[in-house]
């Protein structure tokens, strides 16, 4: 499982094995680390943006844990679908470890499932959606690097000084599954396209511009559509220059990635268009939000009386984080208050 990567042109070789750790007897890939420390990091950057975007951290806990796991699950089934293999067993459709999730079905899966999962918690969907945008892209800059571990997501040959070998992307290029685009004449073994590199780079790049955005955003789903843009467009570009693509047409060459990258991009500049005219001249106003006790004081004070409801209070989006955690928690505060004697009201 260890493999000699080289890049000839920077004069660089790195002995790499898939396996980080044992425990027990089971091994423990480089591929999945990098997804957990991936994910671990998107969770930090959420818990610690999410008030100022009127997400309570409780409520979110839930949605992150649907939205992941189901996530994984479209990722699987999106590349099963795609993938020119045959599997017998429904155990050959769950064998993640043997490789091969796609991440635009863990995106769309996380967003689907993510939005159903906020209505479930009374989460701001939109808001939510914003966070994961970039939470996203803190998952996929990590994660292509379990690609390199692996040594697969490479592309094509390329002379630039970057370019990667070892004897795994020589053996896959020699066998049958290659798709290039035509035209294209591939040599096993010289240096390829290091493009879970690019991706990875993209995507930071694209989160270093969304947190600079935050206090600028229009609207509520702004981020996640320039999310979509970004990614979109980058991933477009790149898979175009990947040898292990999944075809939705086989005979044409079309790429299922880079159809649905099109789309994304396509759509998002057109409600991003949209969206910013419509909302052009009003600042965006975020509800503050209420934490996990208030909303249990709520539900008792609903049980007694259905048509309470809770005074909300606004901030404007561009506001210091500072003042959004202050402001959260003294709203929260007054909100107890006046919950504790409404309930008090009634013995």
């Amino acid at each position: 499982m260890t493999n000699l990567v080289q890049f000839p042109g920077l004069g660089l070789s790195f002995e790499v094995n898939r396996v980080a750790f044992s425990i027990g007897g089971a091994d423990i890939y480089w591929y999945g680390v990098c997804i957990a420390f991936g994910l671990c990091l998107a969770l930090v950057f959420a818990f610690r943006r999410c008030t100022e975007f009127g997400v309570d951290a409780d409520a979110m806990v839930d949605v992150i844990l649907v939205g992941v796991v189901l996530g994984i699950a479209c990722a699987r089934l999106y590349y099963v679908a795609m993938a020119p293999y045959n599997y017998s067993t429904i155990w050959d459709v769950l064998a993640v470890r043997d490789g091969g999730l796609a991440i635009y079905g863990g995106i769309i899966g996380g967003f689907v499932f993510g939005g159903l999962a906020c209505k479930w918690r009374g989460v701001p969907v939109l808001s939510m959606f914003d966070l994961a945008g970039m939470g996203f892209l803190i998952g996929q800059g990590c994660g292509r690097w379990g690609n390199f571990f692996n040594q697969e997501a490479f592309g094509c040959n390329t002379t630039l000084p970057w370019g990667m070998y070892s004897e795994a992307t020589e053996e896959y290029l020699m066998g049958s599954t290659v798709t290039v685009p035509k035209g294209v004449t591939i040599d096993p073994t010289m240096p390829v396209h290091p493009t879970f590199l690019y991706e990875s780079i993209w995507c930071f790049i694209g989160l270093a511009l969304l947190v600079a955005y935050i206090k600028k955003r229009k609207f509520n789903g702004d981020i996640a559509l320039r999310y979509l843009i970004w990614y979109g467009a980058g991933r477009f570009w790149i898979e175009s220059l990947r040898t292990d693509s999944l075809l939705l047409v086989p005979s044409l060459g079309l790429r299922a990635s880079q159809l649905v990258a099109a789309v994304a991009v396509v759509g998002g500049i057109v409600l991003e268009v949209i969206l910013t005219r419509k909302y052009k001249g009003r600042p965006l106003m975020v509800s503050l939000a209420l934490n996990g006790d208030n909303r249990a004081l709520l539900a008792k004070v609903h049980k007694q009386e259905p048509e309470y409801a809770v005074e909300r209070e606004e901030l404007l989006a561009s506001s210091p984080r500072k003042m959004f955690l202050e402001r959260t928690s003294a709203y929260n505060e007054r909100v107890k208050q006046a919950l504790e004697a409404k309930l008090n009201e009634k013995k």
